[in-house]
């Protein structure tokens, strides 16, 4: 925060480069948190709060380690022609397909141990788990940093490894999220349909969506999955995180999740 407010208010950059420039080198760029913190710092997701940076702050945060001077004395917010959109309605929770599936795991969530009991309630058996070797890029002006890109790709590797112990099933690094990739990959396990935890928004939900059209065209629909957990938590996910931490052990109640975690 003290990065975007010295970027945006004290050197007056546009906030654009800044996310962008984040993106590509924080190990934890993620494309939705990332990309509206820097709008909020700006003033314009919640719009008209800003956020400064003061050498009193800093100061006091880094117990005298750094004490910047001319740092902009206001924070005034920054114009943009895109009004806020609405907070979107939370997807709907879509059955996973029965039979023989292809689990396709991408950098936005690789957790699949959790979704066994939904692919087993509905009949789903995973023959083949998969995920791209290295992430999607992030920026349309520049690639990841080579922290970035090791970091992201130990991850996914790390994830296809717990997915492939968990279901019993092969697990493989693709080329890329291509349609046709995905076909090859799918039929050389005798998958009938492809199933992928839910993305809600980024490179790898476009990467997804550009391959839906031509995956069903070859009789291998993608369905993605959205756990109850999250379909439930969804609506309250809509004015930051102080006024969601409120909600969670009503959401946890809700859930049934002791303190084991189950």
């Amino acid at each position: 925060m003290w990065f975007a407010s010295i970027w945006i208010f004290t050197l007056r950059l546009p906030w654009q480069l800044g996310a962008d420039f984040f993106l590509r080198h924080l190990l934890d760029g993620d494309p939705a948190s990332n990309t509206l913190s820097w709008r909020w710092v700006a003033g314009l997701q919640t719009v008209g709060k800003t956020y400064l940076a003061t050498t009193q702050n800093i100061d006091f945060a880094t117990e005298g380690r750094f004490r910047p001077t001319g740092l902009a004395t206001e924070a005034i917010p920054v114009s943009d022609d895109a009004p806020v959109p609405p907070p979107a309605a939370p997807p709907g929770v879509v059955a996973p397909p029965r039979g023989p599936v292809a689990l396709l795991l991408h950098e936005d969530d690789l957790h699949a141990e959790s979704l066994a009991a939904q692919l087993e309630e509905a009949g789903a058996e995973v023959v083949a788990v998969a995920s791209p070797a290295a992430g999607e890029e992030r920026s349309p002006i520049g690639t990841r940093g080579p922290l970035v890109a090791e970091f992201t790709a130990h991850a996914l590797a790390d994830g296809r490894d717990r997915a492939a112990t968990a279901f019993g099933a092969p697990a493989s690094a693709l080329d890329g999220m291509r349609a046709s990739a995905l076909i090859e990959w799918a039929r050389a396990h005798g998958a009938t349909a492809l199933v992928t935890p839910y993305a809600p928004v980024g490179p790898a939900r476009a990467k997804l969506d550009a391959a839906s059209a031509e995956l069903a065209a070859e009789g291998l629909p993608l369905t993605m999955l959205l756990r109850e957990w999250d379909a439930t938590a969804w609506p309250h996910a809509t004015r930051g995180f102080f006024p969601f931490r409120e909600r969670i052990p009503a959401l946890l109640r809700t859930q049934r999740i002791g303190r084991d975690g189950r």
